[in-house]
């Protein structure tokens, strides 16, 4: 099967996350997943939801929106700030996903919001979301970090996500929109750096499929999610030993 790019079945699109992007805020990261453009920003905020309240942890949450152009039909934009059964959806993914690798109770009662806004939408932009999104909280913990909010950075891994489908009967990794809007079986992988899944979610949206065919699609999704924390990994310039340059100095400096 011939693909956008010339890429094969088990090609990822071209990747590339620009780290601090907006400079107003504490952390921020365009990423392009092929034409798929996203900006994710990090917020910290001195306060923590109403049910937090005294707990003496934080939290985090996501937004997620579309751009109205970002699709080729304009997208209405949320009236009243309600939003659809979608959007809601993919929001309480990103917050699992990085809840997932972030040590809460290390925040204090501190909140941080992540925002991840769709300029351009051409397939897996929740996955591109989560993926770009780790690099934006990343930089806001190193935030904390130099201004002596918390010792060292609470992140206990690092978290990643890809798509992967079966279109006209193969298996492929990172679809676009055209491979998605035709796949017979459609699945989001979230997973750490460990290889731990924090979330899969597979359809069939065409046809059912078998176990093996799960276990295929998992396997290859995985596959592809090593190769993108090793660009997270070399976007922040993590060495071998799993150090930045930042946390380098810190220690030395003491």
């Amino acid at each position: 099967m011939e693909r956008a790019g010339g890429r094969g079945q088990r090609g990822l699109r071209r990747v590339h996350i620009e780290r601090g992007y907006l400079p107003n805020a504490e952390g921020s990261a365009l990423i392009r997943m092929g034409r798929t453009r996203l900006i994710c920003s990090a917020t910290l905020e001195e306060r923590v939801p109403p049910w937090l309240r005294g707990a003496g942890k934080g939290w985090l949450t996501a937004e997620y929106g579309m751009l109205p152009r970002s699709s080729h039909q304009r997208i209405a934009r949320a009236a009243g700030g309600q939003i659809n059964g979608r959007t809601h959806e993919i929001q309480r993914l990103i917050g699992r996903s990085l809840r997932a690798v972030t040590n809460l109770q290390a925040l204090g009662e501190r909140q941080i919001t992540i925002d991840c806004d769709v300029i351009v939408a051409d397939g897996g932009t929740r996955t591109a979301a989560i993926t770009g999104a780790y690099v934006a909280l990343y930089d806001l913990l190193a935030w904390m970090v130099r201004n002596a909010i918390v010792p060292k950075i609470p992140l206990t891994d690092f978290v990643a996500a890809v798509s992967v489908g079966i279109v006209d009967g193969e298996i492929l990794l990172d679809l676009d929109y055209e491979e998605d809007s035709s796949a017979q079986v459609d699945m989001n992988v979230v997973m750490t750096g460990a290889g731990r899944f924090v979330e899969v979610q597979g359809t069939g949206e065409r046809r059912t499929f078998s176990r093996e065919e799960m276990s295929r699609l998992t396997h290859l999704a995985s596959k592809g999610i090593e190769r993108l924390i090793a660009r997270q990994k070399e976007i922040l310039g993590i060495d071998a030993a799993g150090q930045t340059p930042l946390l380098a100095k810190k220690r030395e400096a003491k």
